[in-house]
């Protein structure tokens, strides 16, 4: 008997019972998910656009460590410097928005470069999910130990009384240090001169030589150096004054405006991340970050925590384009 002569046979009130048995049926099969995340040893690649054993490389791979111990998932950091980070955003804007490749990345690469170059590998927006911001990081203005000052009033005044006799350098060419510098150049009217450099160590170690006399330093250095009596503190770069700092006034509360760019470091995923997806790789990676080591690391450094999500770390990205994006306009400044 085939399934209609069945049907008549049962009449209406038969086959209205069928349909709500198939209802039933289909209610109580398992609904198709997702596999979890992270799951099945699968490794996850943490790809850093620095090399191995930078200030971001260092922060990574304790993060990686710390998933590693909470999840038993293998966390891989795959060092991919050069290009301004350009290089290691490109392979995971490339990647499978499977949670399994993320970037581990600083400002820099979404709110600065995409001002700065006329043509990127990527696009800073569409190929990138914001997963976590990490760290809220900082520059401090400092001097070398035997410049003609001590305080940011008195560079200034010696810098007009001076035109073109100072330098000040930057780790490189359209660098927060370099884009800081040219935001206090601006701002009060000054003529000092860059000298940029090819990374962090030999811009310091140009401010301890005295080749440069002032240079926008990251927090941790800056702090280290000074304690050494190696440098003259004269002002974070930063919207409120820094915990291990809190006696040094900012730039913006010593009257000059714009300086309070914070920097930071963060996670992103490539573009098209599923937001459930993107949620729980934040919560993983937070949960690393909340424990006392990490933490400690980054307060040490003069940093902060900062665990703002995907949702609210998307809006800091695109807030602080916006910003970088006037200031390099301003200063015309175009890299090929």
């Amino acid at each position: 008997m085939n399934r209609k002569s069945f049907l008549k046979l049962l009449g209406s009130g038969g086959a209205a019972m069928l349909g709500a048995l198939a209802c039933l049926s289909a209610a109580a099969a398992p609904a198709t998910q997702a596999p979890p995340w992270p799951g099945g040893g699968k490794p996850i690649r943490l790809v850093v656009p620095f090399p191995a054993g930078s200030g971001s490389d260092s922060l990574a791979r304790m993060l990686a460590m710390k998933v590693t111990q909470q999840t038993g998932a293998p966390v891989i950091v795959d060092n991919k410097p050069g290009a301004g980070t350009m290089i290691g955003a490109q392979e995971v804007a490339r990647a499978n928005p499977d949670g399994y490749t993320l970037l581990y990345t600083i400002v820099v690469t979404h709110t600065q470069n995409p001002h700065l170059y006329k043509k990127l590998p990527y696009d800073p927006v569409k190929d990138f999910t914001p997963v976590l911001q990490v760290v809220r990081s900082a520059t401090v203005l400092v001097a070398n130990k035997d410049a003609p000052f001590s305080t940011t009033a008195q560079m200034i005044d010696y810098a007009r009384a001076h035109p073109g006799k100072l330098n000040f350098g930057s780790y490189s060419l359209g660098s927060t240090s370099h884009l800081n510098g040219e935001i206090l150049k601006q701002q009060t009217g000054i003529d000092i001169v860059h000298v940029p450099y090819k990374g962090t160590a030999d811009a310091s170690r140009a401010l301890l030589a005295g080749e440069v006399q002032v240079y926008f330093d990251g927090t941790a250095t800056a702090v280290e150096n000074a304690r050494a009596g190696k440098v003259k503190l004269l002002g974070p770069a930063t919207d409120r004054r820094l915990s291990v700092l809190p006696d040094l006034p900012t730039l913006k509360e010593q009257g000059i405006p714009g300086l309070d760019i914070v920097g930071w470091q963060g996670i992103f995923g490539p573009g098209d991340m599923p937001p459930a997806l993107a949620e729980r790789v934040a919560q993983v990676f937070r949960e690393a970050l909340d424990t006392a080591e990490v933490t400690q690391s980054i307060v040490s450094q003069g940093n902060e925590v900062s665990g703002a999500g995907p949702k609210e770390f998307s809006q800091i990205v695109q807030k602080d384009s916006d910003r970088w994006g006037a200031v390099i306009r301003r200063i015309g400044l175009v890299l090929q």
